[in-house]
């Protein structure tokens, strides 16, 4: 037997197949164009049939163009070469892709009906005869189309034109090399542009779905498509294949699809991400856009109602598939079209056979198989776990054929803490399940197979969770009580969070029973959704467009009124108000938001009317703006007076996320409006005016010193139903590697919400740079950078999981710990990098950074241990009623305790030989000499603290989060010591719940987190 070569595909989707034929087949048959409507023909599973006169090409550009739609799969019949004899498979009424020779060309287009027809020698493509319309295949869309064309036609599909430089070789190995790497790179290329083209096509499907209830918006969605594109869509949305697709990006798969949406989003996008109010066109966006005939055309007054049922599609199974893709190294673009990241290969050469099979033989040849693989893995570099990860597994496959099943095992026990993705979970099940009594007695007795075979016999005992259907969204049919209309508003995609939708349900009902009819439901949202479609149409005169800032959208428009500065409408963006004039078109400022001093509704006599008039004084001007708004009048009065106080909490709170919840209440209240229509309906928006009540009721001025400190609030819960605790933060510095994006080399502040979920954000814009993704399924204790490519996250299930930096994946945990994981701590040492982790029953474990193995561990006489640090080479642990410091091998040097009424919460140790702690209940912060814990401390107290929550050291202060009364009410609060004087200098007023968590930023910033009440972090500058 020939000598094999196994070739390791890329960590950054494993799920991609391995490809061992040319992928640029399909691309000399056919003109892009034709390629284009194939592809269209398999997303919208069609009937179709290959033919050639060349039985090989048959396979080979049918599985060419199964390759060119990964992440998506086909789900029906394949087979790309039928026989004479099996001809009457293309009779079937299911969609499938079939492959005939040349020769029943005229046969099969006579006798079958509704078949698309491709001739791969002529580059053709036809429909067959007796079917009673023509070829119909609709377009694809016209950008991603026209990218597709371009990105084609600059490949060099010619390997004697691209190597024609070289100087000619007569090693024919040499000359074999060329040509496979010449390969390799298109092949990487063609990948490339096909994954961009469907990219480009379904980008905006996230835009219409929501996660909570795995609902899809498939009328809007087509809505929001040009008119030209709308047939392509309509059959594409009702296939088995997008329904899977849909499942994935609901399931938040992070695929190839999902790595180049995030690569290639926008800014703007970006920053959508974290907005809760409804997305309207930016004045970049309407400087940009270009008007079609078609695009005036498309624009619809009324929105057409959807009534579609539940999708629930059964799962077929993946089509097999021997061939995989192959990563290469020689993948560097030739193309400016084409912007393709280089992938390494890998090779390992699988011993030859050449000799008779018989037993004695095969075990030899199985014992230097292992043999190899355990001398390649001993020549990696300790960091280099992708190939160490599918060592391990092929060395557990050769030990498996051996028969040494506990070899195999433990073979197996180190992929699963190496990479996860590609652990065989039902062949270590089926191995455990194979051994015998004292086989299985043995592997229990090592704590590592023991806790292997636990963990997958436990998951192989649960039941199979069922695959939740995608539904599309539609409107009620009977009444609904707040809880189902809770529901219907999530799902319509109209308002997330549920504080806001029991507002809207209470402004619906006012005066009637409560509960809503499908009437109102449908009435409602038929406003809300012609006010978008409005709101996306509006185009403003480039004269106005250059007193806007590029990021500014116009959200709501009056009708033509007459105002103290001329005829026009007002028009209101999130940062201010101005009047759009007509007659010429042209642009008067009335006021900014934040400039309005005063807001009032009253009248102005005409003849013997009296008009409703809006009245609006600012700061800056003497003259006041009045507006003849007549009927609107108190709407806009409402709307006014809601953005004016929402305008003026963002300020004094440096939180934007209160001008975005009044956009919202505002639009709410419009759509109110235009659904009551009848005299209670300014009474009922009103319901929705919080910012403004809560600016008139309950006035809470931010202190002076907090207003000073605080410099920006982010919230990680943008989008969510309800606000997250936010249990720890970790910020991890910005570097400079030419191997990443710039955006990777940006610093990152990381965020744990509610079981385990991570968000991360980027700390040099504060936008999210990762949304969310899960480690685990519990609470997440402790966060640590063990080096620029790990973050560390010790969790309350016992297991420390590992984030890949740069992939934005969790591949690797370490579960050698009993109980929940509690501590972090890195110490750098001349030899390697460790990492010290701690669990609540008291073990410590010191874990080897580069090759994630433990190194050395200590149990410490009892348990409670919450926290762990180093310092002068010893490890400092807190096991609540005591502080311990010990040596690195767990050796008792001396022990802190308090009295009995109270624990250590926290403690931070100083240069300065100092002992910082906290205890449970207590409003004091003490402080010990290190040279004798025997004395007493010195208390440090905190006015008006009711519990103290974290500490951290920052400089020449210490920083304390807590909770304590402000104002009246109990409020989050943090304390700032200085070390030197241990005197409070500052005390801010943080947030409406108590500080959880805390954090630093290079020593320039300090993090808060605080909990589920609020879910915001707070930023604070260091003086």
């Amino acid at each position: 037997m020939k000598p094999l070569q196994v070739v390791f595909p890329s960590r950054a989707d494993p799920e991609s197949p391995i490809i061992d034929l040319d992928l640029h087949l399909p691309l000399l048959c056919f003109r892009p164009e034709k390629v284009l409507q194939i592809l269209t023909c398999i997303l919208t599973e069609q009937r179709i049939v290959f033919f050639s006169s060349d039985w090989a090409l048959l396979t080979l550009v049918a599985e060419c163009f199964m390759v060119y739609l990964h992440p998506l799969q086909w789900q029906h019949t394949f087979v790309p070469i039928l026989s004479g004899q099996m001809l009457d498979f293309v009779m079937a009424p299911t969609s499938f892709l079939m492959g005939c020779h040349v020769d029943h060309f005229k046969e099969v287009s006579k006798e079958a009906d509704g078949l698309i027809l491709i001739d791969i020698d002529r580059g053709s493509i036809t429909c067959s005869q007796s079917s009673d319309s023509g070829l119909d295949i609709p377009e694809v869309p016209l950008l991603a189309a026209q990218t597709f064309i371009q990105s084609v036609q600059s490949l060099q599909l010619h390997p004697e034109l691209h190597l024609a430089h070289l100087s000619s070789s007569t090693d024919l190995n040499e000359g074999r090399a060329r040509r496979r790497a010449w390969q390799q790179a298109l092949n990487c290329h063609i990948q490339h542009i096909a994954l961009q083209l469907l990219v480009g096509i379904f980008r905006e499907v996230k835009n219409h779905l929501n996660y909570e209830h795995r609902v899809f918006n498939s009328e809007e969605f087509l809505k929001t498509r040009a008119v030209g594109d709308q047939q392509f869509y309509k059959q594409v949305l009702d296939t088995y294949m997008f329904h899977s697709f849909l499942k994935a990006r609901l399931n938040r798969r992070m695929d190839a699809f999902a790595r180049m949406d995030l690569d290639t989003q926008s800014e703007e996008d970006r920053i959508n991400g974290m907005l809760i109010s409804p997305r309207r066109p930016t004045v970049e966006k309407m400087a940009s856009r270009k008007f079609s005939p078609l695009h005036i055309t498309h624009r619809r007054m009324v929105v057409s109602m959807p009534n579609l049922q539940d999708i629930a599609l059964p799962e077929l199974p993946p089509r097999n598939s021997s061939l995989r893709i192959v990563d290469s190294s020689y993948c560097k673009s030739s193309s400016p079209v084409l912007d393709v990241v280089p992938k390494s290969t890998y090779t390992f050469k699988v011993p030859d056979v050449h000799f008779p099979l018989v037993r004695q033989c095969v075990q030899a040849y199985y014992a230097d198989f292992a043999a190899l693989l355990s001398k390649a893995m001993g020549l990696l570099a300790p960091d280099n776990s992708l190939l160490l990860a599918r060592y391990f597994y092929l060395r557990g496959l050769v030990h498996l054929m051996q028969g040494q099943l506990l070899s195999a095992l433990l073979d197996f026990q180190n992929l699963y803490k190496t990479d996860i993705r590609i652990f065989p979970a039902d062949l270590v099940k089926g191995t455990v399940a194979s051994m015998s009594t004292p086989e299985r007695a043995q592997a229990e007795r090592t704590p590592e197979l023991k806790r292997l075979i636990t963990e997958v016999l436990d998951k192989s005992g649960e039941a199979p969770k069922a695959d939740d259907p995608v539904k599309n969204f539609e409107l009620p049919k009977q009444h609904m009580q707040l809880d189902d209309f809770v529901k219907r508003v999530q799902e319509s995609g109209i308002v997330k969070d549920t504080t806001i939708i029991h507002r809207l349900f209470d402004a619906l009902t006012v005066g009637h029973q409560k509960q809503i009819d499908p009437e109102t439901f449908k009435d409602f949202y038929n406003c809300w959704k012609e006010t978008e479609a409005e709101a996306q149409e509006v185009s403003l005169p480039s004269l106005v467009m250059d007193h806007l800032d590029k990021n500014e959208c116009v959200y709501k428009l009056s009708s033509s009124v007459k105002t103290n500065r001329g005829v026009g409408k007002i028009a209101m963006t999130q940062k201010r108000l101005f009047l759009l004039t007509e007659g010429r078109p042209g642009y008067v400022e009335i006021s900014t938001f934040r400039n309005i001093e005063e807001v009032k509704s009253t009248t102005v006599a005409f003849l013997l009317l009296r008009i409703p008039t809006l009245k609006i004084k600012m700061m800056s001007k003497k003259d006041v703006f009045e507006a003849n708004l007549k009927s609107e009048c108190d709407l806009w009065h409402l709307m006014v007076k809601e953005m004016w106080a929402g305008k003026k909490l963002a300020d004094d709170h440096k939180d934007p996320q209160f001008i975005q919840q009044a956009l919202t209440n505002v639009l709410l209240m419009d759509a109110v409006v235009g659904t009551l229509q009848s005299p209670s309906a300014i009474y009922a928006a009103s319901k929705l005016s919080y910012f403004d009540k809560m600016k008139n009721e309950m006035p809470m001025p931010v202190p002076k010193m907090t207003s000073e400190t605080l410099k920006h609030k982010i919230n990680p819960s943008a989008g969510e139903t309800a606000p997250q605790a936010i249990d720890v933060l970790l910020y991890t510095p910005g570097h400079l590697d030419p191997a990443e994006k710039v955006e990777d080399a940006h610093p990152k502040l990381w965020c744990a919400l509610d079981e385990g979920k991570v968000i991360v954000f980027d700390a040099s814009s504060w936008t999210i740079h990762q949304h969310c993704f899960k480690v685990g399924t519990s609470k997440v204790n402790c966060m640590l950078m063990a080096e620029q490519s790990q973050v560390w996250v010790g969790s309350e299930d016992s297991v420390i999981y590992i984030i890949n930096v740069h992939s934005m994946s969790c591949n690797k945990q370490l579960t050698d710990h009993r109980a929940s994981v509690t501590g972090l701590t890195v110490q750098d040492s001349r030899k390697s990098r460790e990492v010290y982790s701690c669990s609540r029953d008291g073990m410590v474990l010191a874990w080897n950074v580069s090759t994630l193995r433990v190194t050395s561990q200590f149990q410490l006489p009892c348990g409670g241990l919450t926290a762990i640090s180093l310092h002068s080479s010893h490890l400092w642990c807190c096991m609540g009623n005591s502080i311990m410091e010990v040596t690195m091998n767990g050796s008792l040097r001396q022990e802190l305790k308090t009295d009995e009424s109270a624990s250590f919460l926290d403690f931070q140790l100083l240069p300065e030989e100092q002992l910082w702690a906290a205890c449970t209940g207590r409003s004091e912060v003490y402080v010990w000499s290190l040279g004798d814990l025997a004395q007493p401390p010195q208390r440090i107290h905190l006015q008006d603290c009711s519990e103290i929550s974290c500490m951290i050291r920052v400089k020449k202060q210490i920083w304390v989060g807590g909770r304590g009364p402000s104002q009246g009410r109990p409020r989050g609060k943090i304390y700032v010591i200085d070390v030197e004087r241990k005197a409070v200098e500052k005390e801010l007023v943080a947030h409406t719940d108590s500080v959880r968590t805390l954090c630093s930023a290079e020593g320039r910033y300090v993090l808060s987190g605080s909990g589920r009440e609020e879910g915001k972090i707070a930023i604070w500058k260091v003086e």
